[in-house]
């Protein structure tokens, strides 16, 4: 279902199934490893309402969180050095755990055998988890309060999918989880590129403006 390719190295295809929604594949040599793309091989599709977060693995310095994929978004390119940050242990990351030698005593080794972790997941589990990796700012820009940019992260998610329900959201409307998908790689996208700058954009706009037209790009 899953392939992998480090820069510069031959395909992988030889993913490892730890149970019905975890999978790994190894990456030995991984301190010269700069990027890697994870991609579907196009045969098997994700259930409806499903995709999978993908994690780095690091024995001796823990896990990290890159991204997602989804039916929507079937490959994907990471970048490894310079930008591993380890981050405390989730229920994924505990599968993960203990099932390669390759992730015990490793850092023991000359050169390490990393590990790129897939966790198939239900797409509204996924984009929780992916706003994780949206709160961080560029350096000098830090969010001084963190409910404040929650509230903007959530009137940009809000206004983003009132423009294709008419101008209004309610309990009445059904709002399909790609669409929530195509938002956050958009957003992700403006906040890799510039920070988070268009949020503050985008709410002096509002305070500004008395009409219904949509915030600015």
């Amino acid at each position: 279902m899953f392939g992998c390719c480090v820069a510069g190295r031959l395909l992988q295809t030889d993913l490892r199934q730890i149970d019905e929604t975890h999978a790994m594949f190894e990456l030995p040599a991984a301190s010269s490893i700069n990027h890697v793309c994870v991609f579907l091989m196009g045969t098997v599709p994700f259930p409806d309402g499903y995709g999978c977060t993908v994690h780095f693995f690091w024995p001796g310095k823990g896990f990290q969180l890159l991204g997602m994929l989804s039916n929507e978004k079937p490959s994907a390119i990471f970048r490894l050095r310079g930008s591993y940050t380890a981050q405390q242990a989730s229920a994924a990351h505990t599968a993960f755990s203990g099932s390669s030698a390759a992730m015990q005593g490793a850092q023991d080794q000359p050169d390490v055998t990393a590990i790129l972790g897939l966790a198939i997941e239900p797409l509204a589990d996924i984009v929780a988890q992916m706003a994780t990796l949206q709160t961080v700012a560029q350096p000098g820009h830090a969010a001084a309060d963190p409910t404040r940019l929650a509230e903007r992260i959530v009137r940009h998610l809000f206004n983003y999918i009132s423009g294709f329900t008419g101008g209004s959201v309610s309990t009445d409307v059904a709002v399909p989880m790609p669409l929530i998908v195509k938002w956050y790689e958009s957003f992700v996208g403006k906040v890799r590129n510039g920070g988070i700058g268009f949020l503050e954009r985008m709410e002096d706009w509002c305070v500004r403006s008395c009409s219904h037209v949509g915030p600015p790009v």
